[in-house]
Formats: C-alpha cells, structure tokens, sequence
C-alpha cells in the first residue's frame, strides 16, 4: 500500500524540475534582452560621467516600463489564445 497518493513521483519530480529551469532560462534571457535594449537606447556610447544622469535614468525608466508591459501584454494574448489585435 502506498502511504499517500498526493507525492509527487520520481517523474513528476523531474517535470517540475524542467519546467522551472526553462523559466529561469527564459527570465534571464528577457532580463539580458531588456538589459540590452533599455541600455543601448537610453545610454550615451561615449561615457562622460561614472554615474547615470537624469535624462538617461528617466529614459531607462520609461524604457523598462515599456518592455515589462509589453512582455506582460503579449503573454496574456498567447495565454489566452485570442488573435492579437
């Protein structure tokens, strides 16, 4: 007799295990993905001050903002399986 039927086997272990790695793969891709973009738009190439000045700290803010409502957006449309607009 198997002492409970709630645990997990060995495979669905393994599952769970694989899919929370494909997140984290995912997350730190969109993370580098964001990263790269905000940067490369918001940030002068010729570095004139060791720290962020106000319009590019704005920029970045904005930017960010942008990519995560998007991002959220787009995964709500293929969650939901509707045509996008």
């Amino acid at each position: 007799m198997a002492a409970s039927n709630n645990a997990p086997s060995a495979l669905d272990k393994e599952q769970i295990f694989g899919m929370a790695e494909k997140e984290m793969e995912y997350r730190v891709e969109l993370f580098n993905k964001l990263t790269h973009t905000c940067f490369s738009k918001c940030v002068d190439k010729r570095y004139k001050e060791s720290e962020l000045n106000m319009g590019e700290n704005s920029c970045i803010d904005r930017c960010v903002s942008k990519y995560w409502h998007v991002t959220n957006l787009i995964g709500q449309l293929l969650g939901s399986g509707r045509p996008p607009m």
